[in-house]
């Protein structure tokens, strides 16, 4: 009933659609990613790069959809910000995925820190996902968005580590590897904090409908 009194028109039911489209894309981009990783599979990373450019004609044509008179005027800045968000999440893990690609070289000790990283990004962003079906029925979204929080602050405590273990290391003294290595790590743990930001930014949603 919250769906339908509240979203109503066509334009707005598609507008959804889109957007729990796009969440998804965002889950399908982390799984991969963590599938590529785990198994040292480039030809698989690269997929993730295909999934990027379909997210982006998701977010053009929610974009386009909204500002051609989809719902309230009050909801579409919000519903702007938290679609250009999810968009930035998908976008860094197409960012982590091309590092990748250039041939990084891990030792055991980062690649499994990765993984539980990676395995972290999957979670929150299905959690992301959940949080905005429950969002459309109405639902209560505090419980999600501190799971989302529980991951990010997991996956801090996890760069702070490696990044301290990075610098006493003796097989990591090329500096372009290195450079490479550092973003690729930063872009990594950088996915959790952009969930969570779209996980702010659909609670602030949520309060604004109520």
């Amino acid at each position: 009933m919250f769906k339908k009194s509240l979203w109503g028109g066509s334009k707005e039911e598609k507008v959804l659609h889109l957007i729990e489209k796009h969440l998804t894309l965002l889950l399908e981009s982390c799984q991969l990613f963590k599938k590529a990783f785990s198994t040292s599979d480039s030809v698989i990373m690269s997929k993730v790069l295909d999934l990027e450019r379909e997210g982006d004609l998701i977010r053009r044509e929610i974009i386009t959809l909204i500002y051609e008179g989809a719902f309230l005027g009050f909801l579409r800045p919000s519903l702007c910000q938290f679609v250009e968000i999810v968009d930035e999440v998908i976008d860094e893990v197409k960012e982590a995925a091309q590092r990748y690609i250039l041939g990084i070289s891990f030792n055991d000790l980062i690649k499994d820190e990765c993984i539980k990283i990676s395995n972290l990004n999957e979670e929150a962003s299905e959690v992301l996902l959940l949080s905005f079906k429950s969002f459309c029925e109405g639902g209560d979204l505090r419980e999600k968005n501190l799971a989302i929080r529980i991951c990010e602050k997991r996956i801090d405590e996890i760069k702070i580590e490696l990044f301290s273990n990075l610098l006493n290391m003796e097989d990591t003294k090329n500096f372009w590897h290195n450079k490479i290595l550092s973003d690729f790590l930063y872009s990594l743990a950088n996915i959790s904090d952009l969930i969570e930001d779209a996980s702010d930014a659909l609670q602030i949603l949520s309060v604004s409908v109520r």
